[in-house]
């Protein structure tokens, strides 16, 4: 763990950094790795191992390097010409919203190939704005339903949820009734895409819905429940993207 010269290695300060780990009362480690240290992983459960610790108590995900394309060309970086966008660069650019959504969509072993313009663009095929356009514009029904001079009444929307029989309503259903095993799937894998995969499908459903029905009819009883609906829809939306540090703006 030293060398000659009395210098200590790298893995001597990685054995230290798990030690402190573990006498901080942690009872599970989970390290995130560049795919190109995969054989480091063998040394460092040996490491704990040699510490009395079980091995299996660390969980070492790898993640592949990401390949960025702006115009539709590649972006050349090379540490070793210094060529290369910093995370820092990257925020700046594209915003933390789209960096942070468009890093999780990937499963972290999987290549990622990212993709500049359409993290910026405002469109239908970004899926961070898709989703987030989604919360923005049930926001924006419940402003119209105030200038339109109606109200919601929670209670009568849960006690007329038997008049939404239409497919859209029943797809809209089905979906919001996946999100508890979504999320603990998600948790138990290490797979923040499954929630990322999750919202889109959530968020088409609900333009798909939004684009073939009217929520604020004349009959009270079936506005308050569709209202009741899209509301459910809007707070999934908003836990799920807070899960994953994305805002939730309530216009667009």
């Amino acid at each position: 763990m030293v060398r000659d010269n009395g210098v200590k290695t790298y893995f001597a300060s990685d054995i230290a950094y798990h030690m402190e780990k573990f006498e901080r009362g942690f009872d599970r480690v989970i390290d995130v790795w560049g795919a190109d240290h995969h054989g480091y992983v063998p040394r460092v459960k040996a490491a704990l191992q040699a510490m009395g610790q079980d091995p299996d108590l660390l969980d070492v995900l790898l993640v592949q390097f990401a390949i960025l394309y702006r115009g539709g060309e590649r972006v050349q970086m090379s540490t070793r010409s210094g060529s290369f966008v910093t995370l820092r660069e990257l925020r700046r650019e594209v915003g933390n919203d789209a960096a942070r959504f468009f890093y999780v969509m990937r499963k972290c072993e999987q290549h990622m190939d990212f993709d500049l313009d359409l993290a910026k663009s405002q469109s239908n095929d970004n899926p961070v704005y898709y989703i987030q356009y989604a919360h923005a514009r049930i926001c924006s029904v419940m402003r119209q339903m105030t200038e339109k001079g109606y109200s919601y009444d929670q209670s009568a929307g849960l006690a007329h949820l038997h008049l939404l029989t239409e497919d859209h309503e029943q797809a809209l259903f089905n979906r919001l009734g996946r999100y508890p095993e979504v999320l603990e799937a998600a948790a138990l894998a290490h797979e923040p895409h499954q929630i990322a995969h999750y919202l889109r499908e959530l968020a088409n459903d609900f333009h798909t819905y939004y684009n073939a029905h009217q929520f604020l009819v004349d009959a009270a009883g079936l506005r308050d429940a569709r209202l009741s609906l899209i509301l459910a829809t809007r707070q999934v939306l908003a836990n799920g993207l807070g899960l994953l540090g994305v805002s939730a703006p309530e216009s667009m």
